[in-house]
């Protein structure tokens, strides 16, 4: 805008100064008329001697009329450099503050992901913490210690074939059987593969809840563990007279405490210890269940 002015400015003085030397011209022709009238009256010395001074004049005032033209454009110039580079050093001061800006979101960011890193990391720290101190104040006979979950799986698991129904020749037993040594050898992989073929190919076999069993501990071994509070619900909700319901709401709440749903964990203890107090497992949860009362 203010370049624009300058140049309206800059028009509208150099219009006047054309208008100025067209009423200067105008002004010599009445002269040289004059003077070549007069000239008729005296003689050819005295005109050329007015027509000489006239053009004196003329060009005086030309002159000056010229430098004033050059003074003017040289400031317009000079204005002109002057606002362009504040121009550019306002486009430049704006740049540099977006990047600013920029930089500082970088740094909130930044900030923003380790804090969260810092949470996840705290986060298992904590259930890892909660995990061994409740290991630690548990008294678990010796074939428990290394896993009680999964000592009182295997323990179970024989006396829930030897209670089944199908005969052992059977591809059915055989099944189920292949899958529960997967699981004893610590491929839970594979044995989650077999529980899950078992539980497709035999929907309505008597073993269904011992495999639905083994599968969700499968799960929990494979740190699924949200996956495996659903199986073994599942279990608990359709086979509620099953041998391995205990076992099943054992497994979910330590699930739970790996989920860090402590309050919840706390509740399928409870109910394990209340339904089942006689069961091989109670003593297991009430330890367990103790452990976390003590947490604070």
């Amino acid at each position: 805008m203010l370049i624009e002015a300058l140049m309206l400015f800059k028009m509208d003085n150099t219009n006047i100064m054309i208008k100025k030397l067209n009423l200067i011209s105008l002004f010599l022709l009445v002269q040289l008329f004059a003077a070549n009238s007069h000239a008729a009256l005296f003689d050819d010395k005295e005109a050329r001697k007015k027509i000489l001074e006239v053009e004196a004049s003329t060009q005086t005032e030309l002159a000056g009329i010229k430098k004033s033209i050059q003074s003017l454009e040289q400031r317009v110039n000079a204005i002109e450099a002057i606002t362009k580079g504040q121009v550019l050093r306002d486009m430049q001061n704006q740049i540099d503050t977006l990047n600013q800006e920029v930089a500082k979101l970088k740094g909130d960011l930044e900030e923003a992901n380790h804090a969260v890193e810092m949470t996840q990391q705290r986060q298992k720290d904590l259930y890892g913490d909660t995990d061994s101190r409740l290991r630690k104040l548990e008294t678990v006979p010796a074939p428990l210690a290394a896993n009680a979950t999964e000592a009182v799986a295997a323990a179970s698991a024989t006396t829930t074939v030897a209670a089944a129904e199908p005969s052992k020749n059977t591809q059915e037993f055989q099944t189920l059987e292949l899958a529960n040594g997967l699981s004893k050898e610590a491929k839970y992989k594979e044995a989650f593969s077999a529980y899950d073929k078992f539980l497709k190919d035999y929907p309505a076999s008597a073993l269904v809840p011992e495999a639905t069993y083994g599968l969700g501990y499968t799960q929990y071994m494979l740190k699924n563990y949200k996956s495996a509070i659903a199986t073994q619900q599942k279990l608990i909700e359709k086979f509620p007279e099953s041998p391995k319901v205990p076992e099943a709401m054992l497994n979910m709440a330590n699930s739970q405490i790996y989920l860090g749903q402590v309050s919840a964990a706390k509740k399928s203890l409870r109910d394990l210890v209340a339904k089942y107090p006689n069961h091989e497992v109670t003593p297991i949860a009430q330890k367990r269940l103790k452990a976390l009362e003590a947490i604070k």
